[in-house]
């Protein structure tokens, strides 16, 4: 059967976001949310919450070729949008492809970096991006820093419908800022993080004296130690094991002050299987001797 779509579909060619906040997922979103047809190729699929990357996995070369080839042979869009390229393998291929298929509008929109910072692109592949993949597109959107995870995302997908919908570049571009401001107040997805954060700390403050280990805490709150590590660097910008250990620290430093009792009695109410074992973890957190730091008046330097 022929296809029955109005207008050409337009390819993207990205990574997945696995929030839609981003990649493939918000380029599917924002142009059919516009009227148009998106058809797509996948270069990374990557683990992602709220809070950040967790982990990538760049698909082979290969496999980007066929799902380029495969779209291009049969629906033959006009219009290509190239966001992540992670590996110098994937950009041959899409340097490749674009100097086969000539498409008449090409839109990159740069992904070198997420909206936390991590860093997705090493310097040699932007070097060879630049030389390389720039001079076949037709288009390239300035990476921004916005607070908003994937506005220049949403931007560049709104500029490739109005641009495969016959807009000139200058009137595209308009039409794309205008969308985008119209857009930008509505919800965007929220993690419960700081609901997380705060039921960790309070578990920690309830059970320190029998559990230390982050799977411990991690399983009663029903999630990955992964994302539990996401939650607290978000929040606190530390571990879960150093907010662990910074309470329990905290707790030794308080009996030390404020008791008679011996080195040996305080480990032994703070749950130390013995004083060797509760000094070496004083001296890691603290930088001093549980006994030194009672002679300096309670005070680590």
């Amino acid at each position: 059967m022929e296809s029955s779509l109005k207008t050409n579909p337009i390819l993207t060619i990205t990574g997945s976001d696995s929030t839609c906040l981003s990649g493939v997922q918000a380029d599917l979103k924002t142009i059919s949310q516009l009227g148009g047809y998106a058809v797509t190729a996948i270069t990374s699929v990557t683990v992602q919450t709220t809070l950040g990357i967790q982990e990538f996995f760049d698909l082979p070369a290969g496999i980007v070729r066929g799902q380029v080839e495969a779209v291009m042979n049969d629906v033959a869009p006009r219009v290509v949008k190239i966001g992540l390229v992670r590996t110098r393998e994937t950009l041959d291929v899409i340097v490749d492809l674009l100097q086969r298929y000539r498409p008449e509008h090409v839109i990159y929109a740069p992904v070198f970096r997420s909206a936390r910072g991590e860093v997705l692109v090493g310097k040699e592949l932007i070097a060879d991006i630049s030389d390389r993949l720039l001079p076949l597109c037709s288009l390239v959107v300035k990476p921004e820093a916005d607070a908003t995870h994937g506005q220049a995302n949403r931007y560049a997908s709104a500029l490739a419908f109005y641009l495969n919908s016959g807009y000139s570049e200058a009137e595209a571009d308009a039409a794309a800022h205008k969308f985008v401001r119209a857009s930008s107040g509505q919800t965007s997805l929220q993690g419960r993080g700081g609901e997380l954060y705060r039921e960790f700390l309070t578990r920690v403050a309830r059970h320190w004296r029998t559990n230390s280990d982050v799977s411990f805490y991690a399983e009663a709150l029903n999630v990955s130690m992964r994302y539990l590590a996401q939650v607290t660097r978000r929040a606190a910008n530390q571990t879960p094991k150093a907010i662990i250990e910074e309470h329990v620290a905290r707790e030794a430093e308080s009996a030390l002050r404020s008791t008679d009792s011996t080195v040996q009695e305080v480990a032994r109410a703070l749950g130390f299987s013995s004083q060797a074992h509760f000094s070496k973890f004083f001296r890691k957190v603290r930088g001093v001797s549980p006994s030194e730091f009672r002679r300096r008046g309670g005070r680590k330097w």
